[in-house]
């Protein structure tokens, strides 16, 4: 069975993770994922944005020669059409990451932790989604704790994301909104009772 895990930001995808990792399932984080495809796809990346980070002089590699990623998000979230460019770079890599991790334990439940794998062919390959969620307030009130950011900026990323269970829905995937209120451990118990279902 393959299942992912996904919702806003603050919900408790990780904490659903480690749950069905505790069940016997092998996890693969998507994000995590997406920082070696950015590296396997250094070379298209510098093809297609070395002149607009030249041009406003933002270095896009490190001092180790790898991608700069938060300097290559300041030059690629100016503009949905950078946004665009640079996922139809990376996130084929990405596919390819996970489908090595399919392969590699195969006969195995697998869960992959990713917040847009709609973007992606291997949604179709998905037994279940689960769809993580938590009010706002306490999403948060999580965010604040967790990444020391200002409110004004969580609250962007929260609006950003305010589409994400209407894009997996329209995606046809089998999904199951699951809310995370309370804790792990009922977490877990809801978990069991939708892949009892399945």
């Amino acid at each position: 069975m393959i299942v992912c895990v996904t919702g806003p930001m603050a919900a408790g995808k990780n904490v659903a993770s480690d749950c069905l990792e505790q069940i016997g399932f092998v996890a693969v984080d998507a994000d995590s994922l997406g920082h070696i495809a950015v590296e396997n796809a250094r070379d298209s990346i510098l093809r297609e944005f070395q002149a607009i980070a030249d041009s406003r002089k933002i270095a896009l590699l490190d001092s180790f020669g790898r991608i700069n990623r938060r300097n290559l998000g300041k030059i690629v979230f100016s503009d949905k059409n950078l946004v665009k460019k640079q996922e139809s770079i990376v996130f084929p890599e990405i596919e390819k990451l996970l489908k090595e991790f399919i392969a590699q334990n195969q006969g195995k439940n697998i869960v992959i932790n990713a917040t847009v794998l709609y973007k992606l062919e291997i949604i179709h390959s998905v037994d279940k989604v689960l769809f993580i969620d938590c009010p706002k307030i306490i999403r948060l009130f999580r965010a604040k704790k967790r990444d020391k950011l200002a409110f004004s900026l969580i609250l962007d990323r929260f609006k950003n994301q305010k589409q994400l269970f209407a894009k997996y829905k329209a995606s046809n995937a089998d999904i199951v909104r699951v809310w995370n209120i309370g804790s792990r451990k009922r977490l877990l118990r809801k978990i069991k009772v939708i892949l009892n279902k399945a």
